[in-house]
């Protein structure tokens, strides 16, 4: 499998012979996929990570079929609810931030939001947000 063999990233998307990978953490890969305009209906994905946010943001690309190695139980929700084929290593109560104190902040930004094209929205929002933030302090 390209996720578990190291060299293509912590996300990767395939359908036959195309295949979409980002060694960016996170729901990077997946905001940036999404915004550069990929199709990505019908894909298998693989993701190290698979929170409620990456979740969402499978659902709205397309996402036919998901491998986490970690998945969250509110993640394992929104497949269930979006008939999305899923298969885990571990179930996780929640996704924590990358401190390990607390919940993840794009967990926190769609704690309330089940509808994709939504959440998609806030995502970008936040993720821009935070990458201004990384920029003005360097």
């Amino acid at each position: 499998m390209l996720l578990a063999d190291g060299g293509h990233g912590d996300c990767v998307l395939c359908r036959g012979d195309t295949v979409h990978a980002s060694k960016a953490k996170g729901i990077s890969p997946m905001i940036d996929f999404i915004s550069a305009g990929f199709d990505l209906r019908d894909f298998s994905a693989a993701d190290k990570i698979v929170g409620k946010a990456a979740g969402l943001l499978f659902v709205h690309a397309g996402v036919k079929t998901v491998y986490a190695k970690i998945l969250s139980r509110s993640a394992q929700i929104i497949f269930k609810n979006y008939g999305i084929d899923y298969t885990f290593g571990t179930l996780a109560d929640f996704i924590k931030n990358r401190a390990g104190d607390g919940l993840c902040i794009m967990e926190q930004a769609v704690a309330d939001v089940n509808e994709p094209s939504k959440a998609f929205i806030i995502l970008k929002n936040t993720l821009d947000s935070l990458r201004k933030k990384v920029t003005d302090q360097r």
